[in-house]
């Protein structure tokens, strides 16, 4: 390894080791130690059930962490049911049908209002389970910051100029993430994320049959692969949950073949493919999929600064008894 890349993991570990001692003051690791010290483990319990019962429930763990962070801050917005009067953010086009995990925060809730009544909030529930569903996967394991408070507001319309379409390009991308406070790398790095999980056939058939008015496949993405997705994808499709995974050599581990795939043009989404068109972003890419212990680390760090977005703490919002339904 060269000292060059030898300093940027060093960095990057010594900024972790801070993410692990809790340096926000607003938040604290082991917030629930002398109220209600099972939290964490209860919450690991339901996320390790709902991954035997179906391995794509951790992916859709960190979505919803990524998702509610990004509107309107880490305040378990994203649970809040609609009403007769009010669409809430889990039913906005970008969320619904995709989003999925909702039972195992469920269950965990409603494990820990039997033992520890009124005291850990939905939101912190929504980070632990987004940690545990990363070290599942084979990610690295970091300590959560919790003292959360639940948000008591989700309008659907939130969504629309907070969460990156898959459409995106690398200026987009960049610039919504800054609008977070991400750094461009910062941003590449939680792209990583797409290392998990699946997509519906919508989110990206425009690239395989209207990519634009002069061609109909997207150029940019490797001619073996559009036809793997045709198959799974037929033109004119109807099936709303018809589904391909995110990264197919290892859809349910997270490492670095997400970066390997864009260097071979193998990138799913418009927003994955568009990461080396920028010689910045390119050589983030080139570097995540040549030093897995590296992007590891960089990815804890980054989700341990998502999950402090617009946080409610001290005697802000409330803590939901039911994590669907505002007090």
């Amino acid at each position: 390894m060269s000292s060059q890349n030898l300093n940027s993991v060093f960095i990057v570990l010594f900024c972790v080791l801070l993410c692990r001692r809790g340096v926000d003051s607003q938040l604290q690791v082991g917030f629930y130690g002398g109220s209600c010290n099972v939290a964490e483990f209860i919450v690991k319990e339901e996320v390790r059930k709902g991954f035997i019962g179906n391995r794509g429930v951790a992916a859709g763990l960190v979505r919803l962490h990524f998702h509610d962070c990004f509107v309107r801050g880490c305040d378990a917005s994203v649970l809040i049911d609609s009403t007769t009067s009010n669409t809430a953010e889990k039913d906005a086009p970008a969320n619904n049908p995709s989003l999925r995990g909702f039972e195992v925060i469920d269950n965990a809730k409603a494990r820990l209002e039997s033992i520890c009544k009124g005291v850990v909030s939905c939101a912190d529930i929504v980070a632990f389970a987004a940690r545990d569903s990363v070290e599942l996967t084979g990610g690295l394991g970091y300590d959560v910051p919790a003292g959360r408070r639940d948000g008591r507001v989700s309008v659907a319309s939130d969504t629309f100029t907070n969460l990156p379409p898959p459409t995106a390009n690398v200026n987009q991308l960049t610039q919504l993430f800054a609008n977070k406070g991400f750094k461009q790398d910062e941003m590449v790095t939680l792209s990583g994320a797409h290392t998990i999980g699946r997509s519906h056939c919508s989110s990206f058939s425009n690239r395989l049959y209207s990519f634009n008015a002069t061609t109909n496949q997207d150029p940019s993405l490797d001619p073996g692969y559009a036809a793997q997705l045709k198959q799974q994808c037929p033109q004119g499709n109807t099936n709303p949950n018809l589904v391909v995974a995110m990264n197919p050599s290892s859809p349910f581990t997270n490492d670095v073949a997400y970066y390997a795939d864009i260097l071979a043009n193998r990138g799913l989404f418009t927003s994955d493919q568009t990461l080396i068109s920028n010689s910045a972003t390119a050589n983030q890419v080139n570097q995540n999929a040549r030093n897995p212990f590296l992007w590891n680390n960089k990815f804890a760090a980054a989700m341990v600064k998502m999950g402090r977005l617009g946080v409610l703490t001290g005697n802000a919002g409330e803590i939901r008894a039911n994590c669907r339904v505002i007090n």
